[in-house]
């Protein structure tokens, strides 16, 4: 692990075990493919622990995982089925988005972002939950017709 800093410590600028850094509270940032050369030891994971340096990353990191999320569910709202699956995923998908916000992401994102995404994801899960609604009823209404029907 390398520390970068601009205090005067002793290890300042020197290649530190993995476990001094363990404890801290930060975004990590892990790349698979790639590796950065620091002092000739490969470095992949970077822990940035300032959340003013944290804010861009993880809005941008986020703002990506937003939109892909916006454009499967009004995919998953636009598509006519019968059980209201698409409608039922839809919400999974939401509820999804919304704690791993809550978990990984809301200490670095700014309030004015967190609300923004909050509104538009509650809109849709109100159309989603209306939709769903109407598929249920009118299921229903299909099957207490056919009974008297008999």
């Amino acid at each position: 692990m390398y520390s970068v800093n601009n205090r005067a410590y002793k290890n300042k600028g020197k290649v530190l075990d993995k476990t001094v850094f363990m404890d801290l509270d930060g975004f990590l940032m892990a790349s698979r493919k790639k590796t950065f050369q620091i002092e000739g030891s490969p470095i992949r994971e970077i822990k940035v622990v300032n959340k003013k340096l944290a804010n861009p990353l993880v809005t941008k990191k986020v703002l990506r995982k937003y939109n892909r999320l916006i454009s499967i569910i009004t995919e998953l709202l636009v598509d006519d089925d019968e059980g209201g699956e698409s409608c039922r995923e839809a919400l999974n998908q939401i509820e999804k988005f919304r704690l791993e916000i809550k978990n990984k992401y809301r200490a670095y994102l700014k309030k004015k972002e967190l609300e923004k995404m909050s509104k538009q994801l509650m809109a849709l899960q109100k159309e989603a939950g209306r939709k769903l609604m109407e598929i249920q009823n009118s299921y229903m209404e299909y099957m207490n017709s056919s009974k008297k029907g008999k």
